[in-house]
């Protein structure tokens, strides 16, 4: 069976990518690209905003206080 390739936009650097099997780095684009975004990952610089408790607040959750 053939598989129709898709065009994706890679997530890194906007550009195209082939969205198939054949390509070992979807969604990604290249190698470069899907390491730039694990290496942002890693470095926390990928985020869940959050708010943060007030100072004088405990962490946790604020039902096990």
């Amino acid at each position: 069976m053939n598989e129709i390739e898709k065009i994706v936009r890679c997530p890194a650097c906007g550009g195209d990518s082939i969205y198939s099997a054949r390509n070992v780095y979807r969604p990604f684009c290249s190698e470069r690209c899907k390491q730039m975004d694990l290496g942002a990952w890693a470095s926390e610089s990928f985020r869940v905003p959050t708010e943060a408790p007030p100072e004088d607040q405990l962490f946790g959750d604020p039902r096990l206080q």
